[in-house]
């Protein structure tokens, strides 16, 4: 009970700092996730046709070594490329989250049961409506846990935005470290763990409100 109340009255110290810098960094993370999201998902799906196999191989290969890439690496190619700011972070986010989304995507149609495939296929469908109305909807749960993991990487490093003059939660935290401010510092990462657990509940419920009941159940 004596930690919470020493985290509530950390946040409380430096509320209007908290709320102002989180709509930073919700900025940052939501423009870099929907730029990450529109890129993976097409690739993810374009990976699982059966006749991309071979070269699905070798895009799996580019974007493990974008993955790879330490996140200070990324920032500091992203300075070179676009400058400092936002738009530098928001590069640096977008190739870190490319990666949970596209090899979920992938795996998740990949995983799609064969008869359901060959039904389709019998009955008449297109292989577009069978992607659109068989493979995706009983992809979404696997879709989504890569959607989830993505969020909450871009979230938890979205702090390092602050190096290059970006914004975000991570300029309480980095000047808390400067100044000895343990205070400052713990209200940051306490407000970048609330909204790490926030935009996870959110994506939660939209992942409850799209997939058929029936999937969710035998999910379990």
């Amino acid at each position: 009970m004596d930690l919470f109340n020493k985290m509530m009255a950390w946040l409380q110290a430096y509320w209007s700092e908290v709320v102002y810098l989180s709509l930073q960094h919700l900025h940052i993370v939501a423009v870099s996730s929907a730029l990450a999201i529109i890129i993976a998902l097409p690739i993810g799906i374009w990976m699982s046709r059966p006749r991309n196999h071979r070269r699905a191989l070798a895009v799996m290969q580019i974007l493990n070594i974008g993955q790879a890439v330490p996140k200070l690496a990324l920032l500091t190619l992203a300075m070179t490329l676009v400058g400092v700011g936002a738009p530098a972070a928001i590069f640096a986010l977008w190739v870190a989250t490319i990666l949970p989304i596209t090899v979920n995507t992938y795996e998740g149609l990949r995983a799609v049961p064969r008869h359901l495939l060959e039904a389709a296929e019998a009955i008449g469908m297109t292989p577009r409506e069978t992607l659109f109305k068989v493979e995706i909807p009983n992809a979404l749960n696997v879709i989504f846990a890569g959607l989830r993991t993505a969020l909450a990487i871009n979230v938890g490093t979205a702090p390092l935005a602050f190096l290059v003059g970006g914004g975000g939660l991570g300029e309480l935290i980095f000047t808390g470290i400067d100044l000895n401010d343990y205070g400052m510092m713990l209200a940051g990462a306490i407000a970048t763990a609330g909204l790490a657990m926030l935009v996870d509940t959110l994506c939660g419920l939209v992942q409850r409100a799209s997939v058929s009941r029936g999937l969710r159940l035998a999910a379990r």
